[in-house]
Formats: structure tokens, C-alpha cells, sequence
């Protein structure tokens, strides 16, 4: 079944009681650069990010900035990176997107999405996770947990995380972009789940068109 849309007057406060609950919620992926939050965010497709926090110290302590993961072997990427899942084909797309990034950008991460979106294994979801928590830029992320809830909710409808992206940005305000992303991840984890959306507790519940849509 699909959600009906929120009615637009309720979609302020919806927005609203969401930055209230989850006003300190930020990414948790562990990083210190830009680019080791590109490395970890590819690293964390098909996995958790507690896992690639588990992964990414050996990685980085190895192989810190783009100069040297480009020098690496890709043998030695997949042993690191092994534990993530699909771990062959993000070792290729690390060493790829490190020799691009040295090639083509001097070794600096670039502040656009075009630049980014281009690299090896970065698709628009990674482009944004690192315009908005690198760089500051807004950026509107949209992965499973934002695609489940703003389904739910009626912030949005559909699965092509592309139109959802542009769909979202016309309803939540620009400024908040970056955060909204970490507000519904949050949510997603804490209350409403894939398999068991806790409703009976959620704050939301009176402004959910349709409790419990999958």
C-alpha cells in the first residue's frame, strides 16, 4: 500500500517536530577528511555504517589521503575493506576514484556535484553525503531509511531516488537539506522501522496519513 500525501500545511510541522527530536543527529560515519568521508561512504553501500567504522581506521591509517589509496594494490583494498560486503568491487572503485581524484583534481575532493557524481563509485547519494558534511553545501540524501519514510509520511512517493531528491527539495527548505537526511535516518533506526514501525510511540502519529505503510 502507498501513503497518501501530507496535506502541505502539515509538512512544516512535521519538519519541524522531526529537528526537534533529532536536532543533534549528524552523520556517523567516523572521518577526519573529506575524503576519507567519500572513502567511508562508499564503503557503507549494502552496509552499516558501525561496520565501515570498523573497517575505516586500519584503512586510513594505511592509506589517508587520495595520493597514497592511488599507489595501492587492489589486493591489498579488499583484505582492508573485505568485512563491508562487495568488497572487489569497492576496492577497484577506492583505488579508481583516488587515481581520478589525483589526476584530474590534484588530489582535492571537488565542491560540486558534477565533479563528484563523475568519480568511480560515486553515485549522487555519496555526492551528497559530502557536499552537506564535508563542505557545508546542502545536499539532499537520499538512501533507504529517507525513502522509507518519506514514502510513509507523504513527504514524497515512489522509489527512483533521483525524483525523490527533487521532490524533496521542493518541500523541505534548502537550509535543511543536509539535516533532514540525518533526522529521517535517525527516525528510521529509533521508531519507525521497516519491519516494525513502532507508531504507538512515534511523535509523528497524529500527522501520519497512513500508520504503518511498508
Amino acid at each position: 500500500m502507498m501513503a497518501h500525501k501530507i496535506p502541505q500545511k502539515n509538512s512544516p510541522s512535521v519538519l519541524k517536530l522531526l529537528e526537534k527530536y533529532y536536532k543533534n543527529a549528524v552523520c556517523a560515519l567516523d572521518y577526519q577528511t573529506p575524503f576519507q568521508l567519500l572513502v567511508a561512504t562508499i564503503l557503507s553501500a549494502q552496509c552499516t555504517d558501525e561496520r565501515v567504522n570498523k573497517v575505516t581506521p586500519a584503512l586510513f591509517k594505511k592509506y589517508p589521503d587520495p595520493f597514497k589509496m592511488a599507489k595501492a594494490r587492489v589486493s591489498d583494498l579488499e583484505k582492508l575493506v573485505h568485512s563491508t560486503g562487495f568488497y572487489k568491487n569497492k576496492a577497484k572503485n577506492l583505488k579508481a576514484c583516488a587515481k581520478d581524484l589525483v589526476d584530474l583534481h590534484g588530489g582535492e575532493l571537488p565542491q560540486n556535484m558534477e565533479d563528484l557524481h563523475a568519480l568511480p563509485g560515486v553515485g549522487r547519494k555519496t555526492a551528497n553525503v559530502v557536499l552537506g558534511n564535508a563542505f557545508g553545501i546542502p545536499g539532499m540524501v537520499v538512501d533507504t531509511h529517507v525513502t522509507r519514510l518519506s514514502n510513509r509520511l507523504g513527504l514524497a512517493k515512489g522509489k527512483n531516488a533521483v525524483i525523490l531528491e527533487r521532490d524533496l527539495e521542493k518541500v523541505v527548505p534548502k537550509k535543511n537539506w543536509t539535516n533532514f537526511s540525518h533526522w529521517l535516518i535517525s527516525h528510521g533506526r529509533a521508531v519507525c522501522k521497516a519491519r516494525s514501525p513502532q507508531c504507538h510511540i512515534c511523535f509523528l502519529e497524529d500527522l501520519c496519513p497512513k500508520h504503518g505503510v511498508q
